[in-house]
């Protein structure tokens, strides 16, 4: 029997992802086929298995790097801001505006609510951690009200993402993405210091 490097192993992998995630994708998770997508892989059923325990698993795997890659995306709106607040603020809009990329509402948004269910990838946790921090550090700066940064961080996520979830059940989700934003605009609004507080 010849044993497999790691490097081989580690790109099986990364080819599974890749080609789940452009099936997924295209024709969703319910109407992909084990068979089709490993062949399209260029792979065996016994790779899947190997790497990921199942399709749900599979599933479970390209949600997490999709969840990663968004993270990342909000992480350099915030971290490129000039003014805190403002960052934090586009940072919150942007991922109920992502709710409109395909991958995401169908992957993301659908498909892994539909088949894992309520699990917190963690992935979504680096994101809660990430608010938390920006919380913390706009409360220091006297910009956002005295709270838990941690509370807000898991209110404010679990709000952005049910919307975000509300935003990819319509068809056309730009009504949805405008009123999201207009109540999110609000709700933000009252996290802030009020004028003549100490």
């Amino acid at each position: 029997m010849v044993r497999r490097t790691r490097a081989a192993m580690e790109a099986t992998r990364a080819t599974l992802l890749a080609t789940a995630r452009r099936v997924f994708g295209e024709r969703g998770y319910a109407d992909t086929s084990m068979d089709d997508l490993t062949a399209q892989a260029g792979l065996t059923r016994g790779a899947l298995y190997h790497h990921f325990g199942d399709k749900k698993g599979l599933l479970a795997a390209v949600v997490e790097q999709i969840d990663a890659e968004t993270d990342l995306r909000l992480q350099a709106i915030s971290g490129t801001a000039e003014d805190a607040w403002q960052g934090f603020c586009d940072r919150c809009r942007a991922y109920l505006e992502m709710a409109l990329e395909p991958e995401i509402q169908r992957i993301v948004l659908r498909d892994a609510r539909a088949v894992l269910g309520g699990t917190l990838p963690n992935s979504q946790r680096h994101c809660i951690a990430s608010m938390q921090r920006l919380i913390d550090n706009l409360i220091q700066q006297g910009v956002v009200a005295q709270a838990d940064p941690r509370a807000l961080a898991l209110l404010i996520y679990g709000g952005l993402a049910e919307t975000a979830f509300w935003i990819a059940e319509e068809d056309d989700g730009n009504v949805r993405l405008a009123q999201g934003a207009a109540a999110l605009k609000l709700l933000l609004r009252g996290m802030l210091v009020e004028p003549g507080s100490s």
